[in-house]
This record gives C-alpha cells, structure tokens and sequence, in this order.
C-alpha cells in the first residue's frame, strides 16, 4: 500500500509517499481503508519535531512512527477474531498513529461507526479536534447552561468544534480569532466575536466562567485576568507556535501546573484521550446536526505535504483533510 512518510524531521520536504506493508491486524482490532484523513498541529510538531523536548517521546533523532496521521475515516475491509462490534464494510472513523496510508490497523476500542449522514471528510475531520474540545469543555471545565466561555483561538480546528459545543451545552461564547475568521466564528453560533487585531480581550471589562486557551499567545496572568473569582482556565497545548524551541507551548502548561496548586481559580492542563465512548458521542453530535465539521482546504493524498505547509504557513481556519 501507499503511505506519507518520513525518517528524518524538518520541513514537509521531509514528507514522501511510499510503498509499505500493508498493516496486519491483531484479534481485538479492524483493518480499515483510509477514505479520508485529517491534518493536526500535532502532524506539524512530530514533523518538524519541535518543541525539541518533545523528541523524547517522538524519538530522539527521528520519528519512530514513519507514517503520519492520525484522523481517519474509511470503510472495514477486515476484522481480528475478538471484534465483536463491526463487520466488513462497515463506515467508521477513528483516531491511530499511521492514519495517513491506504489502509490502518486499529484497535476496536479505539473506532466509532460514522453518522449515515456525513461524508468521509466531515467525519475525519471529528477524532482528535472534537474530542479535545469535548474533553476541554465537558470534562475539565464543565460547563453548564448560562456559563460565559471564552475560546481564545476560536477559529482553528479545536476552536470551531470548541465554538459549537459551548453553544451545545448552553453557554454564552465568546470566540477570539483574526479579522478574516470573524465570519466564520460567528456562523458556528458564537454569541459575540473579538477580532485580536483591533481588540484586546484581556484589556475589556467582561468576565467569564471558562477560559478555552487553544493558542498559547498570551500569558497566564492576561488569560486569568479575564476570569470570574471562581472561573477555570482550560489550557490545550498551545496549537501551533514559533518554530525551533526547546519547550514551545509545553513553558505555558508548566506554568499552568505549578499556578493551579496555589490559586482560587482553576487552572486545567488538558491532556485529551482517544476512546470508543468518546467518538461515539461526537459520531451523536454530528449525525443530529448539532454539530459540523468546518473544512477549510482538501487536498489529494499525494499533496499531504502541502496539506501540512498549508497548516503550518497559513495558520489554516478550521481543518484541512486529505482525501483518498
């Protein structure tokens, strides 16, 4: 089969389509082929691998997984003798390293069936973005019916699944992004819209029971000056930051770590998890049309390179997927 990889880091010149080894299955897992495949700033940062702390678990001098990609969404070619819970054929989507390949071997758990009304590139677009934004507000922050969240980074691909799912749980959004994103913002349901590049959320008056800091631009002092007395700070990484750092975004969820042992206010490092539960309550969400997956670009699978450049240069809104 064909698949993107790499074996050294740096630019997506480092990138190439390849001949490999079809993936063989264990018995808890499913052999899928890849009809679509989504584009995270996590396939930027294990490209580039940067921060370079991070190595420690990408690999010292190298990737240890060549082939990249996560987000998938494809069809059930074959099943291991312990699956119980799909069949051939079947249209699923779901979260694995090596998802960027004609074919991906995952385990059971780990895959959710596909709502019959969306197509493979909405639905691989849900896996890692909606689940951090699920886990982010439901979870960590736990928002509830007449909270006022504010989601700094409101247009990428977290923030936009992020925007819908504050509305979801009945909370007044507020959503944070740049001039030709307000649009966009708006129409996933954000109640008001702060243009960073004429605007400074953190110099206005208003107050919010969540912060959602998808960026990792501004300090934790900005960020929790904007809180209720009681208000939590969810932080998530940071997205996408400046090249060739030693700790990148990781500096910031240290600070928030060491910061959440001594304030009122909650500080949250959100580390989000793969899981069958989880992609089937985002499979719900988008099959009843609460929420949607915003796509910004699609590319062919021989462009995957450009897919990542285009995240990485162009700060691409929503999400980028590549297509079979």
């Amino acid at each position: 089969m064909q698949a993107i990889v790499q074996d050294r880091y740096g630019s997506p010149d480092v990138l190439r389509v390849e001949e490999v080894g079809k993936p063989t299955i264990a018995g808890h897992e499913v052999l899928v082929r890849v009809r679509a495949a989504s584009v995270n700033a996590r396939d930027w940062h294990v490209m580039r691998g940067d921060p370079y702390l991070a190595r420690l678990v990408f690999g010292l001098t190298r990737p240890k997984m060549r082939i990249r990609g996560t987000d998938f969404a494809g069809v059930v070619e074959a099943v291991g003798e312990n699956v119980k819970r799909f069949a051939p054929g079947d249209e699923v989507l779901g979260e694995v390293e090596g998802a960027f390949a004609e074919y991906v071997a995952a385990p059971e758990d780990l895959v959710a069936r596909m709502p019959s009304n969306v197509t493979f590139e909405q639905a691989s677009a849900l896996p890692l973005a909606a689940n951090t934004a699920l886990m982010g507000l439901r979870d960590a922050a736990r928002v509830q019916p007449g909270h006022k969240v504010l989601i700094n980074g409101a247009s990428g691909g977290v923030g936009t699944f992020a925007v819908q799912m504050a509305k979801v749980f009945g909370a007044e959004v507020t959503g944070v992004c740049s001039t030709r994103n307000v649009d966009l913002v708006g129409s996933l349901g954000a109640d008001h819209v702060v243009d960073y590049t004429r605007a400074d959320f953190a110099k206005a008056d208003a107050r919010y029971d969540v912060v959602f800091d998808l960026v990792g631009n501004r300090t934790l002092k900005d960020m929790r000056s904007v809180l209720t007395a009681e208000g939590a700070l969810v932080l998530s990484g940071g997205g996408m930051s400046e090249g060739g750092s030693l700790v990148g975004p990781m500096g910031l969820i240290v600070k928030g770590q060491v910061v959440s042992r001594l304030a009122r206010q909650k500080v949250l490092v959100l580390t989000a998890k793969a899981g069958r539960e989880n992609l089937e309550a985002l499979a719900e969400l988008t099959g009843s049309g609460k929420i949607t997956s915003a796509i910004d670009r699609t590319y062919a699978f021989d462009e995957a390179p450009e897919a990542i450049r285009h995240l990485e240069v162009e700060h691409a809104r929503a999400k980028v997927v590549i297509t079979m």
